[in-house]
């Protein structure tokens, strides 16, 4: 069963069945460790289960043939009830790392509008590439995974968010969220702890659905590369689905300028953004290449959240007088 069907009827989880919202968790200390992610919540409305009461359990009739002299045979059997269903889905969810501040990151709360038509080209396009990605996901079918660039504050993140939230609670996936430079980080503690680099990475390796996000930040080093590549090609010789966001060109090769060689106009330096195949290496890169789909999003998108903070009053501090 791959979508749960509900009622329509509740103003708070609008016929989904559940709620997503931020979780903070504190850390030993005050403020130490303090972590935020997206959970989801079943809604109250399915408590208890409209359809079994909250037995977990319904009666179904099946049709079986045991034998061509007797012919088919109906009887009554036990069967999963669809909220044992959504409760799992929904502590899945939690275990995927999205995080708090993108808890509402749907495909409907997405703002596929620019300030000129190319740039509203571009959003539809990429909005209409996730969605694709989450509605077409099968387990034993999975779906192509794309690749999005774009400037800081286009929306990246808010679709890999959103591709995340419909797999795991509307397909019933597995899935992860990590942010690149965060991965380095945590492996380098996990071989701090003792942990080999399989081990650390197995949850990511081995999850139905995998968002990396900010990919081609970090040093370049030989523990990065060979990290990202091991995570790589492993995902890719498992045909699992990956979707990746990043600030870095997706143009295969640098386009010639036309400046005096040594000299760049201000202009012509800002275009000149450099490649996520530079960043990356050519055999990730090429992986990319035939696990995803690219979307480009034009290099003056707006950042939504400095448009956000544009149309708020600026807050002067005010000192009381000594």
């Amino acid at each position: 069963m791959e979508a749960l069907v509900t009622p329509s009827s509740c103003l708070e989880c609008r016929g989904d069945g559940y709620r997503v919202e931020a979780e903070v968790q504190v850390g030993p200390g005050d403020g130490e460790g303090r972590r935020a992610r997206a959970v989801a919540r079943v809604c109250r409305c399915r408590e208890p289960c409209p359809h079994c009461g909250g037995r977990g359990f319904l009666y179904t009739s099946r049709q079986v043939e045991f034998s061509k002299k007797v012919g088919p045979k109906q009887y009554e059997a036990l069967a999963p009830c669809v909220c044992r269903l959504l409760a799992q889905r929904v502590s899945t969810f939690a275990q995927a790392g999205i995080p708090a501040h993108h808890a509402t990151s749907s495909f409907t709360t997405f703002r596929a509008k620019g300030d000129d038509q190319e740039k509203t080209a571009a959003l539809e396009q990429a909005l209409g590439v996730a969605r694709s990605v989450a509605q077409e996901w099968r387990r034993d079918r999975p779906a192509r995974g794309f690749v999005i660039s774009g400037r800081v504050g286009s929306g990246k993140t808010h679709l890999l968010s959103a591709t995340l939230r419909h797999v795991v609670l509307e397909r019933g996936a597995s899935a992860q969220y990590r942010e690149i430079s965060l991965l380095y980080a945590d492996i380098r503690r996990g071989f701090n702890a003792g942990k080999s680099g399989g081990e650390i990475i197995s949850r990511l390796v081995d999850a139905d659905v995998l968002a990396i996000d900010e990919l081609g930040r970090g040093r370049g080093s030989p523990f990065e590369m060979e990290t990202l590549d091991e995570l790589i090609a492993r995902r890719y010789n498992s045909g699992l689905t990956t979707i990746v966001a990043t600030n870095f060109s997706l143009e295969r090769e640098r386009a010639p300028s036309h400046a005096p060689r040594g000299f760049q106009a201000p202009e012509q330096a800002l275009d000149r953004e450099e490649l996520l195949v530079e960043r990356i290496g050519e055999r990730i890169y090429s992986r990319l290449c035939e696990m995803c789909d690219f979307v480009s999003l034009p290099g003056r998108t707006d950042d939504f959240r400095r448009t956000k903070q544009d149309g708020r009053p600026t807050r002067r501090l005010v000192r009381p007088a000594q």
